[in-house]
């Protein structure tokens, strides 16, 4: 009978210990701090499900019923933690059924590591079943994918994956291992977590100059406005961007992704961005002076036509991702950077102030809203439910402190328009690529990525089906 001391030390294998390549997989995950795996065993992967009979106390698996779920599961967790989410699947059909869930991470920045499992390395090129491409099928939809056709580059391997996951603009990482590594043993001589790449730059230089530039454009303004993305929540910069607004006073919007960044009660919040917005934020974008861009992309969903688009402004634009500066919309004076490091920069440089007429315009659209739209929406007239009836209603048995994971569709845009948030990270949808069908695991992840809090799934006929 194995003793205790023996199980524990097949857990946790000291240094130099001879171990197989799917202890190393488990071992990185711990060191990381994963505890929640989404995935869906295959005979591919099916050695490193053996390993994880071993580490049961220590890692939750949680098992799907589809790849895809496993990896909008994961989504949800990691957009309700902020910790990256974690996948398996085995090879061919189960890693092509990740596909869709990586192009939605790789569009929306979750972070998320999915390990696949691949055939022999020798079968590799042969068409052997359950054989696919997976590197070359997930290039475009990961922000990096390897394969590993040996053990020993396990460590190393995976240590990079996370780090490239959680670090700058997040993103999803596949790493597929043959199963002759799985299988090898070698000499694991401990983990060390990657906290460099060369040529890799998760975050760019903050030039000083450039903040400078941009507090003086906002203290020249009359009507400067804030429009803000889920950059605010990666960043983890929700305190810093409050600050920011609240000093210089100015009314601030948010896109899909950035709801919930700041209560939804603030003052200074006006309401959501683009064509299922609110009619005050986009009215108005086209009558600022300024327009401060932070941690968004400028969508086709917020701009509608570019060649229309707030050309009267001059364009602030706070991004950690230098390819979003100047991608659709032409920035004045960018700001590249880490928002948690350049919003603090920039609130220290604007002076204190308040705008009554620019607001009191913001106000007004309200009130016009309200009578026009909110009014029969929330209090309809007839005995038809509607859908923002369902939302308010919602709201009030949640007392804006729940999660709320929609799927996509008319639903999602009601319920992203009415649901309060008091908290951070509580709206989880699909917003770049909209996805159908990703509410149901996303829910199931958002609980595991924060049991304490209610998740309430918000889903249309068409995605619960």
């Amino acid at each position: 009978m194995e003793t205790l001391e023996l199980k524990e030390k097949k857990q946790t294998p000291e240094k130099t210990t001879s171990v197989s390549g799917s202890i190393a997989v488990l071992e990185a995950f711990i060191a990381e701090g994963v505890s929640t795996i989404f995935g869906y065993p295959g005979g591919a992967i099916m050695p490193i499900y053996d390993a994880l009979y071993d580490y049961n106390e220590k890692l939750n698996h949680i098992l799907v019923r589809h790849e895809q779920g496993a990896i909008h599961a994961a989504q949800g967790y990691a957009r309700t933690s902020g910790d990256v989410g974690v996948v398996f699947a085995t090879s061919g059909p189960g890693a092509t059924n990740l596909v869709t869930g990586l192009a939605d991470a790789m569009i929306d920045s979750t972070p998320v590591v999915c390990v696949t499992g691949q055939v022999f390395a020798h079968l590799l090129g042969t068409d052997a079943f359950q054989e696919t491409d997976v590197i070359n099928i997930t290039t475009p939809v990961t922000k990096w994918n390897y394969q590993v056709t040996d053990a020993t580059e396990i460590p190393a391997v995976l240590a990079k994956a996370f780090y490239i996951a959680r670090s700058g603009r997040p993103g999803p990482v596949l790493i597929d291992i043959t199963k002759n590594a799985q299988l090898q043993l070698f000499d694991y001589d401990g983990y060390e977590k990657c906290n460099h790449i060369r040529s890799y730059r998760p975050a760019p230089i903050v030039r000083s100059a450039y903040v400078e530039e941009a507090a003086k454009l906002i203290n020249e303004a009359e009507r400067p406005f804030v429009i803000f993305g889920q950059g605010v929540i990666l960043g983890k910069a929700e305190k810093e961007f409050k600050a920011f607004i609240e000093k210089a006073g100015i009314p601030a919007a948010w896109t899909i992704m950035g709801m919930s960044a700041i209560p939804t009660d603030h003052p200074l919040g006006v309401g959501m961005l683009g064509m299922h917005g609110n009619y005050g934020p986009n009215l108005l974008t086209n009558e600022c002076d300024v327009l401060i861009a932070v941690g968004m992309r400028f969508d086709d969903r917020v701009t509608g036509r570019l060649d229309k688009y707030a050309k009267q402004a001059k364009v602030i634009h706070l991004d950690i991702d230098p390819s979003e500066i100047d991608k659709n919309v032409k920035t004045t004076v960018p700001v590249w950077g880490d928002c948690k490091e350049t919003l603090p920069m920039l609130t220290k440089l604007v002076e204190h102030k308040v705008y009554p007429q620019w607001i009191q315009k913001f106000a007004d659209c309200i009130t016009k809203e309200q009578e026009k739209v909110i009014k029969q929406e929330l209090n309809p007239s007839s005995d038809i439910l509607t859908m923002g009836e369902v939302i308010e209603l919602v709201n009030e048995l949640t007392k804006g402190d729940a999660i709320i994971v929609t799927d996509v569709g008319q639903h999602q845009m009601v319920a992203c328009r009415y649901a309060k948030f008091n908290q951070t990270k509580s709206n989880v949808t699909s917003g770049g690529l909209g996805t159908m069908g990703f509410a149901l695991p996303a829910a199931i992840g958002a609980k595991f990525g924060d049991i304490k809090r209610t998740v309430v799934a918000v889903i249309g006929d068409g995605g619960f089906k």
